[in-house]
Formats: C-alpha cells, sequence, structure tokens
C-alpha cells in the first residue's frame, strides 16, 4: 500500500509518499512562502521523485490538527479533493501524535506541544507500548508553564517535542531533572509521521468520510472571538 501524506498544521510543509517497506520520497521545509503556494508544488514534487503516478496512490493522509487554523484549512482541502477526485481513501492524522512518532521508545513519556496563542499550548502526551502509540493524556490546552511543570511530576523521563519550544520553554523556562527537549530536527512536524500512522488507520479500515472531515482545532480562531466581542447579540 502507497499513500501520499500531508502536513501543514504549522509553518512546516511536509509531503510524502511512503508504504509499510519505506518512505519513497519526503518534502519538508519551513520558509516564508505560504502552504498556498508550496503544496501543490511539493505535492506533484515527490510524487515524480518517489515515481509514483497520483491515480496508483492507494489512499492519503493529512494531518488534522490542532495547529494553525489557514494552514490546516489548506491541507484537508487539498487531501479531500485529490481523494474525492481520484476515488482514494482519506484518513485524519492528529498533528500531536504524528509529532510524538519521532521518538519510538518505550518508557518515556513523549509531550507534543504546539503554539496555541497567548501563552498557551495544545499538549497531548503520548507512549510507546508494544510498538504501538498509546495516548497517556488527551489533548488540552494549557499555560506552556504549567505543562512544564506538570511534566516534572512525571514519574520517569519527558522529552518534550513542538513549534512552542523553541519560542516559549528553550532558554526560558528552567526544566524539571527528568524532562529533557527534543533536538531541532526533531521539534517539526513531518510527513513521514503521518504517513506512518495514516497506514496503520487504513490498515484497519479506519478510513474517514471524504464529505464530512473536518480539522479538529480545539479551539476557536481569534477572528470569531472578536466578532463575537463586537456582536455580542448574535453570540448569544
Amino acid at each position: 500500500m502507497s499513500i501520499l501524506a500531508i502536513d501543514t498544521a504549522t509553518q512546516v510543509s511536509s509531503v510524502a509518499v511512503a508504504s509499510e517497506a519505506k518512505l519513497s520520497a519526503e518534502l519538508t521545509m519551513q520558509a516564508k512562502l505560504t502552504h498556498s503556494e508550496t503544496l501543490l508544488p511539493h505535492i506533484e514534487q515527490v510524487l515524480r521523485m518517489a515515481s509514483v503516478k497520483k491515480e496508483d496512490l492507494d489512499g492519503i493522509a493529512v494531518s488534522i490538527g490542532p495547529g494553525s487554523f489557514t494552514g490546516l484549512r489548506i491541507g484537508l482541502a487539498t487531501a479531500k479533493a485529490m481523494a474525492y477526485v481520484l476515488k482514494k481513501p482519506i484518513v485524519g492524522v492528529s498533528t500531536l501524535a504524528a509529532l510524538a512518532c519521532h521518538f519510538p521508545v518505550p518508557g518515556v513519556r513523549i509531550v507534543s506541544l504546539l503554539d496555541a496563542q497567548k501563552g498557551n499550548a495544545y499538549r497531548e502526551s503520548f507512549e510507546w507500548v508494544d510498538g504501538r502509540l498509546v495516548v497517556r493524556e488527551p489533548i488540552s490546552v494549557e499555560k506552556t508553564v504549567d505543562v512544564v511543570t506538570a511534566c516534572g511530576e512525571v514519574d520517569g523521563p519527558v522529552v518534550l517535542t513542538g513549534d512552542v519550544i523553541a519560542k516559549r520553554i528553550r532558554g526560558k523556562i528552567e526544566l524539571p531533572e527528568n524532562v529533557k527537549i527534543a533536538p531541532a530536527h526533531l521539534l517539526m512536524p513531518r510527513a513521514a509521521n503521518v504517513a506512518m500512522l495514516g497506514l496503520q488507520k487504513l490498515a484497519a479500515g479506519e478510513a474517514d468520510n471524504v464529505m464530512d472531515m473536518e480539522p479538529c482545532y480545539i479551539r476557536r480562531s481569534e477572528a470569531e472571538v472578536l466578532w463575537e466581542k463586537r456582536h455580542p447579540e448574535a453570540a448569544r
């Protein structure tokens, strides 16, 4: 089974073609260009690099958040359009779970963090058990400093990953002894990880409905909050 995987949940744009046996091609970059400018060219390039025609794909996996509202919409809209036109199964993958796939090591608590603005972070924690990624704490929005404090209370080693690290943790918050920060190249989302989890879901028959798939935003956008403040009568 060969699938196309897309991750545009953050400023990083990542596209990959993979199967259970190998990662055929991947393009991951963080630049000033927007996802609307880069995503389609990246998909074409990765398919060409992998020598796979889009018609020959067995499915599509896409990161569904949480993350950037605009990035998620662009990635999901593109993935859904391709799945619909090509008549291929599609599956959504948690951005935070995909980040945790960087560290397939048992006995370590992996805490994935993404920027939720205003000093907050989207947080979800995982452990690897018998070769499977298991959720230990479900997704929540918390103050970044509170997340670090809570990690210090975990009985065992903890690894932090995600884009919040460079913005608000490294060099800014003192870490408990059991907490380590992932190296820079393992803080970025990768479509290869989305592909790994997507392949598992498709193999288990867990394909999503292309017509009603939605991003996992967790919280409302700043635009929605501002609109409600200006129009309180309509928000009731």
